[in-house]
This record gives C-alpha cells, structure tokens and sequence, in this order.
C-alpha cells in the first residue's frame, strides 16, 4: 500500500515537472513571435511613412501648358478690368455702374492674387503689372482687352458717356474672359484652375447680361 503511494507521488511530480517544461517552452515560443511581431510592425511603420510623399504628390495634381496660358493671361486681364472699374467712381453718373465696378473689382482683385500664386508654385514668370490703362493690351483680339486708345477715351469721358462705354467695353471684355475660362475648362488640368473657370464663366455671363440689360439691349 505504502508503495503504491510512492509510486503515485513520484508520478505526480513526474507530471508537474513535464508541465512545468511545457508551460516555460510555450511562454518562450509567444516571446518570440511577439519579438518578431514586433520587427514586423516596425520595418512596416518606414514603408507606411516613406509612401507618405508620394500620396502627397498625387494629392497636389500637376497643371499642364494650358493652366499655365489661363493664368498668365488672366491676371493681365483681370488687371485692365480693376483700372476700368475703378475709373467709375470718379465718373460714373449710373448707381448701377458704380455697383457693378465695385462687385467687379471685389470679385477679380482676390482671383489676381490665387492665379499670381499658382504661377509662382509652378515655378512660372506672373506677369509684371504695366501701368497707364495699357496691361496687356497686346493680346490676342479674342481676348476683349482693351486698346490703348479705348483706355484713354474711357478715362476722359464722364457722366452718361462714361456710363455708356463703361457698359459696352465691358461687356466685351467679360465675353473675352468667358472665351478665355472656356478653353481652360476644356483643356486645363489643374483643378483648382478649371474651377475657378467655372465661377467666371457664371459669375461673368451674368453681369454681360445684366450690362446688356443698363444698355437697353433687352
């Protein structure tokens, strides 16, 4: 009987022994697979950050020629209007004219600054300002800038002259804008840029025809 106890205790110890052995081996096998988690989620953080300049680059689309030609003509363009605008408080007899200057320079004088700054992050030349009514009057036709010539015959007019053809170069100048948005609405790349086509092509075929309307053309 004795015996049989001993034998059922050096078993036992026999047991716990091996279980022990058990337990320290599996504790050693999780030390390591979390050592080599760990690696794992370390060599992972540099691949997470090194891809993130790449979505960076993405994120900022490139423009193409055409941004850039919309752009480079716009800021000339909106330039001549804010002198043209700006000449309407002095000589404007309308409210309505006055009105309308003073919306356009709010609109177009902020836009010079965006489309000046994307230039400058394109690494392009902005287009120096040229003083005396002339900015950019070398453009193409299709433009509706102004001529030199047409400059001066505003800036000397007043009253109901001045009015008159405020409105009618106006409206020639806003159709040259239009024209001008169009094509970058169809041809740019830049996203911010063919928006903002998208607001002058609304915002200005509004005013050409609320112009034509003060010209009793409607």
């Amino acid at each position: 009987m004795r015996a049989n106890r001993s034998l059922v205790r050096r078993t036992t110890a026999l047991a716990a022994a091996v279980t022990a052995a058990l337990v320290l081996a599996a504790c050693g096998g999780k030390s390591d697979g979390a050592s080599g988690h760990g690696g794992g989620h370390d060599a992972s953080a540099p691949a997470s950050a090194s891809a993130a300049p790449s979505g960076t680059a993405q994120g900022a689309a490139a423009n193409n020629a055409a941004d850039t030609a919309f752009a480079k003509g716009m800021v000339p363009h909106h330039r001549q209007a804010l002198e043209m605008a700006s000449l309407a408080a002095t000589r404007a007899e309308s409210p309505e004219v006055k009105a309308l200057a003073d919306e356009i320079k709010k609109a177009q004088d902020p836009e010079i600054k965006t489309l000046s700054g994307w230039l400058a992050s394109w690494g392009e030349q902005v287009p120096a300002a040229e003083g005396g009514g002339h900015s950019g009057h070398s453009m193409s036709g299709g433009s509706g800038m102004m001529t030199g010539e047409e400059m001066d015959q505003l800036t000397k007019a007043s009253g109901k002259e001045f009015d008159t053809a405020f409105l009618r170069l106006m409206v020639k100048h806003h159709e040259g804008a239009v024209a001008m948005a169009g094509t970058e609405q169809t041809d740019g790349r830049y996203q911010p840029a063919k928006d903002m086509a998208a607001a002058i092509i609304a915002s200005q075929s509004a005013e050409i025809t609320r112009m034509n309307g003060l010209l009793g053309k409607n």
